[in-house]
């Protein structure tokens, strides 16, 4: 005989009449037809059906039913659904804790973050990874302490939801640790989240930290450094900025150009105007941004030559540029 997947205790006739139509469909021995009845639950919208989903994402035999229940629970931030939703990242089905680790990345309450907090220290990076990253934006402080900790993760991912937590804390105790982080990582990933969340603070460590960064033999360091620079605006990183202008990967050029156009130093005019011939037009437009940003006349000849540029991005980018600096024909 076919297994039937069990209702809730609550009779279906407590039910609302949409949702106790529902649930036979949720106890069908058919996995598919659970499937689609979530999916019929999730067009309701109703809090009321909440409980169903619940017991579907926590017994159903089917994992394609459990995520799917998983993922319309995400649409309800309540009490009972944030650690259903925790628990779940520990499902055997990866499917199943991919969609309530995506759930739990959309949090908004920093009251969830007590139901996350305890999965930090799971045996499984992955839920640990996907705790701290539930955690993130939640900004939730008594994870301040544990994220510091977690900086020693043997699992990178697990270090990368760690730092990236920190930058959201913006506590400034935090950024020796994130400097020490974005010098010696032995992942890219976590060495270029360190150099974004040094942004959190302009203090000497930071930068101290992230000039070095503009050398990291990773690109997307060396990108993510330079991006930070231009945010936290040190003088002292105009010349390795310049210096920057000339890096192989073009994205590295890009912050390294909107970043001078944020210290809007005068010395950085000739190398900008330089980048307004590189192939990458991407490049070329935000080199135009930058020497705009600068309000020198002397880009103006560089300027109104580029203002013939093939790609239409870029010539937008000039005429900006040029009204930043007086001339007539800017921004027309």
């Amino acid at each position: 005989m076919p297994h039937v997947c069990a209702l809730p205790d609550d009779s279906l006739f407590d039910l609302d009449p949409a949702i106790g139509a529902l649930a036979p469909r949720l106890a069908d021995p058919d996995p598919a037809i659970r499937r689609v009845a979530v999916l019929q639950l999730a067009d309701l919208e109703d809090e009321a059906g909440v409980p169903l989903l619940l017991q579907r994402l926590q017994t159903d035999p089917a994992g394609t039913v459990r995520a799917e229940a998983a993922r319309t629970l995400a649409s309800w931030e309540l009490e009972e659904v944030v650690p259903a939703l925790a628990a779940a990242l520990a499902d055997p089905s990866r499917d199943v804790a991919e969609a309530a680790a995506q759930g739990l990345s959309e949090l908004k309450n920093p009251a969830s973050g007590a139901a996350l907090l305890p999965w930090i220290s799971h045996d499984d990076p992955f839920v640990r990874a996907a705790a701290w990253r539930g955690l993130r934006e939640l900004r939730y402080a008594a994870g301040f302490d544990a994220a510091m900790a977690a900086l020693s993760d043997a699992a990178a991912p697990v270090r990368r939801e760690a730092v990236t937590v920190l930058g959201w804390l913006k506590r400034s105790e935090a950024l020796p640790a994130l400097a020490q982080v974005a010098a010696s990582d032995a992942d890219t990933e976590v060495r270029r989240a360190a150099a974004g969340a040094l942004g959190l603070a302009a203090d000497p460590c930071a930068r101290d930290a992230l000039l070095p960064a503009l050398r990291d033999s990773a690109w997307q360091v060396r990108e993510e450094a330079a991006q930070t620079l231009g945010k936290l605006k040190f003088p002292e990183a105009v010349r390795p900025l310049i210096e920057a202008l000339e890096d192989p990967y073009w994205q590295v050029r890009l912050q390294a150009a909107r970043a001078l156009g944020k210290l809007r130093d005068r010395s950085a005019l000739v190398p900008l105007t330089a980048q307004l011939a590189h192939p990458i037009s991407n490049l070329r437009k935000e080199a135009a941004l930058s020497l705009g940003s600068l309000q020198d006349a002397a880009a103006l000849p560089a300027l109104t030559a580029a203002a013939n540029d093939a790609d239409p991005e870029v010539r937008k980018a000039v005429r900006i540029a040029l009204a930043q600096i007086g001339h007539p024909h800017g921004d027309a």
